[in-house]
């Protein structure tokens, strides 16, 4: 098995969540053998702004829709998407 590269686009319900505080239950919630890689603040639009998540994991079946569940379910996030994956 190989590993794969997965960004998530996080979209907080709105511009009142704290950021630092989302990033920092993110990084909590990802937990071995699931990698962080990074998190950036990509503006969206009237002072909203998504957080981008690059995570390294091995490619067994159903890791990613576990991890996605998992941090859909963080409070203050509105949706999660998967903006990129491949193989490393």
């Amino acid at each position: 098995m190989g590993d794969v590269a997965i960004i998530y686009k996080i979209m907080p319900d709105g511009t009142e969540v704290d950021l630092a505080d989302l990033k920092s239950r993110i990084e909590k919630s990802i937990q071995e053998p699931i990698r962080l890689n990074q998190i950036n603040e990509k503006p969206v639009a009237f002072g909203l702004k998504a957080l981008e998540v690059q995570i390294i994991m091995d490619d067994k079946s159903g890791g990613a829709e576990t991890l996605e569940k998992a941090l859909n379910d963080l409070e203050g996030v509105q949706s999660v998407e998967v903006v990129h994956i491949g193989l490393l």
